[in-house]
């Protein structure tokens, strides 16, 4: 079920508590891990260094980028269209179980093996060396404690035995639907014969890693300690750590010349580290290798230059074969002119990794063409070899697109307003973070992060609040926003859309869903909204043959009334979304009755601060709304307290973006009022619904009652049969309170008497406790006061010293 799934967000906010913890250097959990990689026998050194490797790599930017570039997005496995015109659905879908096989001389390597399983949603049983000491069980357990789920803890199994145990590793690979393996190709060629026909094998086998210096720069100092830097960083035990520096030249002079030059270098780059000693074993094969590049000295093939302390060895080789290093610091140096290149490394190209470059501008464009032609997968600079970028491939391929299998679901016309086939199964929301509710007047002391992209709120619930989003986040709220708008009605196979929405002054409606449009794939006007030219944008519409318009209700109102008999006399306008502002029933019954006006309804549930929050489906009714509970926690809570409210009750919505970049969103109070719907929606979709029951400013005090201007709307609609606009004013004098109804047209004197005779409350302000004065002004809307970048009419202006907006 999509209930059951592991979603990646929960991996990435586990692993970034784990990572604030881990930056600690007193904290606990680091402390009990740093004791594990102690007990492997690593110096406080490379200690350091595979804590600062995990922080950094698991850090929530950097793994956000990862798996966006690898997978697509943030929810991979969501069946979601790739093209708004086709019901066709894609996925990234966990393999299922998925098997690690750990190598021993890497700390870190089974762990973040694990971690993309994670994210991948597979199953993971890693298998650590006989001679690991716990540390990777006991990070992946203080991972699975960051999650309060509990879904990590239930897709992770840690395994420690010797590889020679062949029946236990056979035992473990044998359910595995893949078998990833790190280590020599004598590993991968045992667990190779341990699996069956069907299961994958993703072997991360050996490396080979080497610099390249041109003429230019074989004598430059940066080149030269940058090469040795790569060396020394972790004594060469990393795949990426070269072995071999090659020089493009065939002169043998040169190369003995350049490893009596390098030789200083390294041994200088050795004395500010903290070397680690090899075991018996390692010892031999270095000893060894030295000894025979010291015999084929005398044949004038070699020139052998090491330390006394025997910390680090350059051997020059007049011969260009790629061939390995012993490692811990021992180095070959051997000539590979530019036009041999190919001819030489091609027989090698399945074990070729990185390759540090020095060489001129030209030089490094040509050269790096010609390299990874012949098969090395990581073009770099020297000192940088052991570098990468989130998301980089992993030996020429995406690591966690072999932990996934891409799947396609291609249906039929009754799929044509769904922009994902999870809405049809129930989609638990993410826990909310345990912060305090920010106010929405509290929105600028919201932690910012990575802003590149600002926009300012219109403005209507108070002051303009400037947002900050990264581009991530700008290109994510318009896929949602295009899928509101597709599931509201939009056609991008038939529609003519004429986007009358507002720009300019940071403000975002227009240019958002200009974005959303952009990925329907729908045919776009972007006139944008302007008020004095209604009955020019009226006959665009009728030379450009436009059927549906997005723009704000009251902009509509104006639009139809001032451009009214050209649009008339058109009536091929179908579809009208909208948002911002409530729409009338019977404002939209005059659209449908004079203009032919098909469809009205809501184009999305948003805002700049937050985004896109919901959206209403074919069934939905009036201020009803589903949720997308992969991209947001939606809390309602009590108006008088910080708790739920009950079952069906109104209440305070508080949103926690689990993905905004540029702008911290947690428990955050949007302004809003509305309630739970739990019925079940006629269109099929699971996912949560609630009703929108006004602005949080739309309560307000005034003569000792508490008012909603919501209430005000729906009498004027039902008892007077209005269909225009409508503000409510509040102001004082010496007197007391007085409350001014802006209404376009009727009767002034009427209007307060239905609204006296059908609202109780009003009623008691204003004859019993005779505390309110109550007016009704009939004036254009033009006259009404509207926010100065949207133009959305303010729905109560508050005119008092003191304000009392509930």
């Amino acid at each position: 079920m999509a209930a059951d799934r592991l979603s990646p967000l929960s991996v990435l906010a586990a692993c970034e508590r784990l990572t604030t913890l881990l930056a600690k250097p007193d904290n606990a959990v680091r402390a009990r891990l740093g004791e594990r990689l102690q007990d492997r026998g690593l110096p406080q050194s490379q200690i350091a260094e595979t804590f600062d490797l995990l922080i950094d790599q698991l850090s929530r930017a950097e793994l956000e980028r990862k798996i966006t570039r690898e997978l697509g997005g943030l929810t991979p496995a969501r069946l979601a269209r790739f093209d708004f015109k086709l019901p066709v659905f894609e996925a990234w879908v966990p393999l299922g179980m998925l098997a690690h096989i750990a190598s021993g001389n890497a700390p870190a390597v089974g762990a973040l093996s694990c971690i993309e399983g994670l994210l991948t949603g597979n199953l993971n049983v890693v298998k650590t060396s006989g001679a690991d000491s716990l540390f990777t069980a006991e990070f992946l357990a203080a991972l699975a404690e960051q999650d309060p789920t509990g879904k990590i803890a239930q897709r992770l199994i840690v395994l420690r035995f010797p590889s020679s145990r062949k029946e236990w590793l056979e035992r473990m690979v044998a359910p595995a639907d893949a078998v990833a393996v790190w280590g020599g190709e004598e590993a991968i060629a045992g667990v190779a014969a341990l699996t069956g026909p069907g299961t994958r094998l993703i072997d991360w086998g050996p490396k080979l890693s080497f610099a390249y210096l041109t003429s230019d720069t074989w004598s430059a100092a940066d080149a030269l300690h940058g090469v040795a830097a790569d060396i020394c960083r972790i004594d060469q035990q990393a795949c990426s750590s070269p072995q071999v520096i090659y020089l493009d030249t065939d002169d043998e002079t040169q190369i003995f010349a350049f490893a009596e030059r390098f030789a200083p270098v390294l041994a200088d780059a050795v004395r500010q580290g903290q070397p680690r000693d090899p075991s018996d074993a390692e010892w031999a094969e270095i000893n060894n290798t030295v000894l025979v590049a010291r015999l084929e000295e005398n044949l004038g093939l070699t020139k052998v230059i090491t330390a006394e302390d025997g910390t680090w060895r350059v051997m020059a080789d007049t011969r260009s074969v790629l061939r390995t290093s012993p490692l811990y610091r021992t180095v070959w140096v051997k000539p590979l002119p530019r036009e041999k290149i190919a001819a030489t490394l091609r027989p090698m190209r399945r074990y070729l990794q990185t390759v540090g470059l020095s060489a001129s501008r030209q030089d490094t464009a040509l050269l790096a063409r010609t390299l990874v032609t012949s098969g090395v997968q990581r073009v770099t600079v020297p000192g940088r070899m052991l570098g990468g970028y989130a998301g980089e491939p992993h030996d020429g391929v995406y690591a966690m697109q072999r932990y996934s299998r891409r799947v396609d679901v291609q249906l039929d016309e009754r799929f044509v307003t769904h922009a994902a086939l999870d809405d049809f199964a129930p989609e638990a929301q993410l826990p909310a973070p345990n912060v305090p509710v920010t106010a929405k007047s509290d929105f600028e002391t919201l932690a910012p992060g990575q802003a590149e992209v600002f926009f300012l709120s219109g403005g209507s619930s108070g002051e303009p609040k400037l947002s900050k989003y990264s581009w991530a986040d700008y290109a994510e709220t318009s896929d949602f926003a295009a899928e509101c708008l597709l599931a509201t009605g939009i056609d991008p196979r038939t529609d003519r859309v004429m986007n009358l929405f507002f720009s300019g002054h940071l403000y975002g409606s227009f240019i958002s869903y200009f974005s959303a449009l952009e990925r329907l794939g729908v045919v776009q006007f972007p006139m944008g909204g302007e008020w004095n030219r209604f009955e020019a944008i009226a006959q665009s519409i009728v030379d450009n043959q436009v059927d549906t318009l997005v723009t704000v209700p009251s902009y509509v109102m104006r639009l139809f009334t001032e451009g009214g008999e050209t649009l008339r006399r058109y009536r091929c306008v179908r579809k009208i979304f909208y948002a911002g502002e409530h729409f009338g029933d019977s404002q939209i019954q005059w659209l449908r009755e004079e203009f032919g006006v098909e469809v009205v309804r809501s184009a999305a549930y948003g805002g700049i601060d937050v985004g896109p929050m919901g959206y209403q489906c074919l069934e939905s009714p009036a201020r009803v709304h589903h949720m997308f509970p992969g991209l947001h926690t939606l809390e309602i809570l009590d108006p008088e307290s910080d708790k739920p409210a009950a079952s069906g009750d109104p209440g305070r919505l508080v949103f926690t973006a689990h993905t905004r970049r540029g702008q911290r969103l947690e428990r955050y109070e949007i302004g809003d009022l509305g309630r739970w719907i739990s019925e079940p929606c006629a269109c099929g979709r699971q996912s949560p619904r609630f009703e929108l029951l006004g602005r949080v400013g739309d309560v307000f005090r005034t003569a000792a009652q508490t008012l909603n201007y919501r209430r005000f709307v729906t009498i004027a609609e039902d008892a007077l049969g209005y269909s225009g606009s409508l503000q409510v004013v509040l102001s004082e004098d010496a007197k007391g309170d007085m409350l001014t109804l802006r209404l376009e047209s009727g009767d002034p004197e009427t209007i307060v008497r239905e609204l006296v005779a059908h609202y109780p409350e009003l009623s008691e302000a204003v004859e019993s406790s005779r505390l309110l004065r109550l007016y009704a002004e009939i004036t254009p809307q033009s006259k009404f006061v509207h926010t100065a970048s949207s133009g959305k009419i303010i729905s109560v202006v508050e005119n008092r010293s003191s304000r009392r907006i509930a």
